[in-house]
């Protein structure tokens, strides 16, 4: 269930209520003439009822909009009064009504009004003159015109004026002002209603940008300006809290760009609205520190989470930034109390500035509810398949995957070489690597990662040669996608050369699949005798089942050790049992993934 609420704030704690300059009470009635929805276009029809009314006002209403109004009035009948006098004589529009004044806020017209901060105070009203003789009575000719009075124009609003203005704003509206300031990318400080050297910086930072002289103080049409531009901004993204109790999360979502679509555990999908390439996830799940780890493994391998940005692992949170030509995304978890709960936003890359306020907006309101997370059986009926269910969320797979082992202490890396050089990007365990080295001729490559890795062991090199009938095991990641550990497949070395003669391959009898491939070929005493080779690309011909050739140690150790790769030579002796070959294959099989 989701319980959505208006926003009434930039950033959460800041409210951004109108301001009322003169700081005097509101009068008890006046008589609402027309409202407009920009300030220009309102001092323009101010302008206008002047000439005709001296009484006219204008205010800004707290829905941003800006009323026109005639008086004050002393009671709401006296003003009643005045307003049927004037539609009767057609002089103003028909749906005109009598207004509390409770709804208006900053006083814009006359321009100046509101820096007396006297009292506004009642009008006399006359009573209008008969607009026809009475039946019978004598014409009497009428009294040449009179010019009509210009009404005097207030002086323009000084920078004394300003900060004397400024000086009688409570710290909420000072509050609101940073908030403003904030939003629109002049501010960086505390949101703390305190106006020192920062806030003063940042106002003739947006007094510069828009054009008006950096004084660092607002004037009241510049403040009114900057606040009505925040709510124009807010209204387009529609920012609003939205309390998703199934999930037990609290948060202000930009429901003019995104709708909520569905839950799929553990996730509350809402999907791009009106073709906006915005996409927000909710995360709510029960979890420990493992869980948090493994939502962190697993949420890197969604396309909405490009593999490029920042990442964050902590025992009680993580983060993750991504960006490529298409989406740039934001995703935050923490672990609370037994409960994962956390957020992803997704946007169109090139939208950075618009998004960055929405993503600063949902970073400071989320807040955990409750005490339990998403059910898992949620929105998930029979007649929808999980693929459906995942749309839009799918996660990404590799070109091919397959097996490679450590050979120094630096976690270099030695594998297949086919079909490396067409990768986008490699990662060994998840971590990303390079191509250091590549002999295609024979079929080998050696990669590094990106980052420096401590392996928990590395190959040693056999010294002796293989005897033919010999018991090898190959390890690898026969289900690179299903096991994340090695498995050992046992097998017997069935010739020094290959299937064509050549005499740096072996040829191997064993169990193996396709993510064996690069995986290393152990002798008894786990010495490295040599590597898997991916299967010869010969549709004319089909080799016997469990037939495979592999490249000998003795043939790449030369090359490894001219290209800075000196292998290590094997100091074991007497064959190992079972359980202690997995061990090694534990410490130093990874698995290479290819990516697009």
């Amino acid at each position: 269930m989701r319980k959505v609420h208006k926003a009434i704030s930039v950033i959460v704690g800041a409210s951004l209520t109108a301001m009322v300059w003169t700081g005097s009470a509101w009068a008890q009635a006046w008589v609402q003439i027309e409202a407009k929805s920009s300030l220009a276009q309102a001092e323009e029809r101010a302008r206008d009822w002047a000439g005709m009314f001296p009484d006219a006002s204008g205010f800004r209403l707290k829905s941003g909009w800006y009323a026109i109004a005639l008086g004050p009035f002393a009671d709401e009948q006296t003003a009643d009064d005045r307003r049927r006098a004037l539609r009767q004589d057609g002089l103003i529009p028909r749906d005109s009504f009598v207004a509390d004044g409770g709804q208006f806020t900053q006083q814009f017209w006359p321009i100046g009004a509101s820096l007396s901060g006297a009292p506004i105070r009642p009008v006399e009203t006359q009573p209008l003159p008969d607009t026809a003789p009475a039946l019978g009575a004598a014409e009497v000719p009428a009294p040449p015109a009179a010019e009509p009075a210009t009404p005097a124009q207030p002086a323009p609003e000084t920078l004394a004026d300003s900060r004397r203005l400024e000086s009688a704003l409570s710290r909420d509206q000072r509050r609101d002002i940073q908030a403003a300031l904030d939003w629109e990318g002049s501010y960086q400080g505390a949101i703390d209603g305190l106006f020192g050297p920062g806030t003063r910086s940042s106002i003739a930072d947006w007094q510069m940008k828009n054009g008006f002289e950096p004084t660092g103080v607002l004037s009241s049409a510049q403040q009114m300006e900057l606040l009505d531009r925040v709510a124009a901004s807010r209204a387009a993204l529609g920012l609003q809290t939205v309390d998703e109790t199934e999930a037990g999360i609290s948060i202000e979502l930009p429901l003019g760009l995104v709708q909520f679509a569905r839950y799929n555990t553990p996730f509350v999908n809402y999907a791009p609205k009106n073709d906006s390439g915005v996409q927000v996830l909710l995360i709510s799940q029960p979890g420990d520190a493992a869980r948090l780890r493994g939502l962190y493994d697993a949420m890197q391998t969604l396309e909405i989470v490009p593999v490029s940005g920042d990442r964050t692992l902590r025992n009680n949170g993580f983060t993750i930034e991504g960006g490529n030509s298409e989406i740039q995304s934001y995703t935050q978890a923490t672990l609370s109390k037994g409960l994962i709960k956390g957020f992803v936003l997704v946007w169109p890359a090139g939208d950075t500035k618009r998004m960055g306020r929405v993503l600063e907006a949902m970073k400071s309101s989320f807040k955990p509810i409750g005490t339990a997370a998403l059910d898992a059986t949620l929105g998930q009926p029979m007649s929808v398949t999980r693929a459906a269910l995942m749309a839009g969320i799918e996660k990404r797979t590799p070109v091919f995957s397959r097996s490679g082992f450590y050979i120094d202490a630096k976690g270099s890396v030695l594998t297949a070489a086919q079909g490396l050089a067409q990768c986008g990007r490699i990662t060994v365990d998840a971590h990303p690597a390079d191509l250091a080295f590549n002999d295609a001729q024979m079929g080998f490559a050696v990669l590094q990662p990106s980052a420096p890795l401590a392996p928990k062991g590395f190959a040693q090199f056999s010294t002796q040669a293989p005897l033919a009938g010999a018991q090898i095991t190959v390890a690898g990641f026969s289900y690179p996608e299903a096991l994340p550990a090695p498995v050992l497949n046992f097998g017997t070395l069935s010739a020094l050369k290959g299937l064509a003669g050549e005499t740096d391959q072996a040829r191997i009898e064993a169990k193996t699949r396709a993510g064996d491939v690069g995986g290393p070929i152990l002798d008894g005493t786990g010495a490295v005798m040599g590597m898997l080779l991916p299967p010869a690309q010969d549709a004319g011909r089909m080799l016997p089942d469990g037939l495979h050739a592999a490249l000998q140690a003795q043939a790449m150790a030369p090359a490894l050790s001219q290209n800075g790769f000196p292998p290590e030579a094997a100091s074991f002796s007497g064959p190992r049992a079972a359980e202690d070959l997995q061990q090694i294959a534990d410490r130093m099989v990874v698995r290479v993934s290819c990516w697009k």
